[in-house]
């Protein structure tokens, strides 16, 4: 499985650390940047990762910021993301079994390398539960695209 990664400054470090991790679990991994503790703007890197995902060049997205809460609301901007900010395993699962969430953000300033680590494979290792959640999935998409 090939996952896409970005973060802006403040998430930096953290992506770097997740990243490695993955590439050690196995997993393929497409860094869109940041490459450095120097200020950007994260709505350029959650742009550039979503458009990765949406495209399907990668199947899931990670992006890392402050506090998630930016980078979850820029992906979300990008038609066929569901991008999910998650702090906690369950919370990771839920998006991905009723959600459909193809983008897990969180925020390197609130929760640590170990909770990171595993809201990652709580994201990771969770399947689209689909049935009864797809009606309401597609009415999120549908929004997205009555809004172009």
């Amino acid at each position: 499985m090939q996952i896409a990664i970005g973060s802006d400054h403040a998430g930096f470090k953290m992506k770097e650390d997740i990243k490695d991790w993955l590439l050690d679990e196995g997993y393929q991994v497409k860094d869109f940047g940041t490459d450095s503790e120097n200020s950007v703007d994260y709505p350029d890197f959650a742009e550039k990762t979503s458009k990765n995902v949406a495209d399907g060049d990668s199947e899931l997205g990670i992006l890392i910021c402050g506090t998630g809460i930016g980078m979850a609301i820029s992906a979300n901007k990008v038609k066929g993301i569901r991008a999910a900010r998650c702090q906690d395993g369950y919370s990771a699962r839920m998006a991905r079994a009723h959600n459909n969430a193809n983008i897990l953000t969180f925020g390197s300033r609130v929760i640590g390398i170990e909770l990171a680590k595993d809201v990652v494979m709580a994201y990771l290792n969770t399947d689209y539960a689909g049935g009864r959640h797809q009606r309401r999935v597609d009415k999120i998409d549908n929004i997205a695209e009555e809004m172009k």
